[in-house]
């Protein structure tokens, strides 16, 4: 079965055109020809990718996650997360990873891993979410957030957060799969070893 070529799902684009552009996204109108040769119209959001970062502290408990507790418009509760954001213009993912991960905890990564990336919904957006561990954190005392942006950051155990993930206030999706990437990474071989 994986020999196969799927060739035969593969829809071919023929027209876009933008039908509107926020901040933060745009919408765009695409026009395809599906493989029966028929031409369909679908809405896609395009966007800037994000990274989202799982930091690894140790403490005096053990090992725990920083994570930050924001409110989110869409589903108008608190949710507890990782930090991330989007990529500035030019950034590399690294680079947007750490930088986001300094602005909203005010710790800084002496080692930055990627676990892998992902479309966040590839039915109807175009940008990726790339995903991080950041280990050896060093904390620099200030957050550094944006105007619209309040943040509280806390340490949570790690088995906390596989304990409750799925349920509030750890509601945002995209961090069960920075949650499966890192337990994925963690259960690899040494290879070092």
């Amino acid at each position: 079965m994986n020999n196969k070529s799927h060739g035969h799902l593969v829809w071919k684009e023929e027209s876009r055109r933008e039908v509107f552009k926020c901040p933060i996204f745009s919408l765009r109108e695409t026009s395809s020809r599906s493989p029966d040769n028929e031409v369909r119209v679908f809405t896609v959001i395009d966007g800037p990718d994000w990274a989202i970062v799982v930091p690894v502290i140790e403490t005096d408990q053990g090992q725990a996650f920083v994570m930050v507790r924001q409110w989110r418009h869409g589903s108008r509760e608190l949710s507890l997360e990782f930090p991330g954001g989007v990529f500035e213009a030019g950034e590399g993912a690294a680079e947007a990873a750490a930088r986001e991960l300094r602005e909203e905890t005010a710790y800084t990564p002496g080692k930055i891993i990627k676990l892998g990336e992902m479309s966040p919904n590839p039915a109807i957006m175009s940008n990726r979410v790339h995903f991080f561990l950041a280990e050896e954190l060093e904390y620099l005392g200030n957050q550094d957030l944006d105007d619209d942006e309040y943040v509280d950051v806390e340490l949570v155990p790690i088995e906390t957060v596989f304990q409750k993930m799925g349920t509030p206030p750890y509601i945002h999706a995209l961090m069960g799969s920075a949650l499966a990437l890192y337990t994925a990474y963690r259960k690899k071989p040494n290879p070092l070893v």
